[in-house]
C-alpha cells in the first residue's frame, strides 16, 4: 500500500511538471506573439508619421496671415515685423514628445541660416488660463523654463491657440509653415519629420532649393 501511494505520488509530480512545461511553454509562445506584435505596431507608428509629415496642405502657395502675439518677455510680435526673411511657423507645446525631438534640430538649423536671413518662431499650443493671473504667470514661466531647458533661442509665442483657426486649425503637433521672404507658404510639415527634409524645407523658402 505504502509502495502505491509512492508510485502514485510520483506520478502526480511528473504530471505536475509536464503540466508546468506545458504552462510555461504556452507563456514563452504567447509572450513571443506579443514582441512581434509590438514590432509591428512600432513600424506601422514609423510608417504613420512619415505619412503625416508630408500630407499636402491647401495653404502651400499662399500667403501666410498676418497676427500678432505675445512673446515671454511680454512684448508683441507681428508676423510683419519679419518682412523680408524666410520663416518657419513652429507650431509646438511643453507636452508634445515629438517636439521635443525635434526642438535641438530647429536651434541647430536656425543657427546655421540665420546669417541667409532665416528665422523661426516657436508658436505654443499650451493652454493658458486668462482668467486666474497667478496660474496664467505660472503657465508662463513653465513654458519659459521648458523653453530653455531645449535651447530654445529663437522668439517663443504664447497662446497659439489664438490663431489656429487661420492656419487650419491644426491638431497634429509640431506643425511647421515655411514661409518665403515674399510671405508666402512654400510647405507645411505635420508631426515629426527628419533633420533633412526640414533643411530642404528651410533652403526652399530662401529661394536655394526647389
Amino acid at each position: 500500500m505504502k509502495r502505491n501511494v509512492i508510485v502514485i505520488s510520483a506520478v502526480v509530480f511528473v504530471l505536475a511538471l509536464l503540466g508546468f512545461a506545458g504552462w510555461a511553454n504556452h507563456l514563452n509562445r504567447v509572450h513571443a506573439a506579443l514582441q512581434v506584435q509590438a514590432q509591428q505596431d512600432q513600424a506601422n507608428l514609423v510608417s504613420d508619421a512619415a505619412g503625416v509629415g508630408h500630407l499636402a496642405s491647401p495653404m502651400v502657395g499662399k500667403a501666410a496671415p498676418s497676427f500678432t502675439l505675445t512673446n515671454l518677455q511680454g512684448k508683441k510680435v507681428s508676423l510683419a515685423d519679419y518682412k523680408g526673411k524666410a520663416i518657419q511657423l513652429n507650431f509646438w507645446a511643453t507636452w508634445c514628445a515629438p517636439c521635443k525631438i525635434e526642438t535641438p534640430w530647429l536651434v541647430d538649423l536656425e543657427k546655421q541660416y540665420s546669417p541667409q536671413g532665416f528665422e523661426i518662431l516657436g508658436v505654443s499650443f499650451d493652454d493658458l488660463d486668462q482668467d486666474d493671473t497667478k496660474l496664467l504667470a505660472k503657465e508662463k514661466v513653465d513654458i519659459a523654463k521648458a523653453a530653455d531647458q531645449l535651447g530654445i533661442h529663437y522668439p517663443v509665442l504664447l497662446d497659439g491657440d489664438s490663431i489656429a483657426k487661420s492656419y487650419g486649425d491644426p491638431d497634429v503637433f509640431p506643425t511647421s509653415f515655411f514661409i518665403n521672404r515674399e510671405g508666402e507658404i512654400t510647405n507645411v510639415t505635420f508631426g515629426l519629420t527628419s533633420k533633412d527634409d526640414l533643411e530642404n524645407n528651410i533652403r526652399k523658402a530662401l529661394g536655394e532649393a526647389k
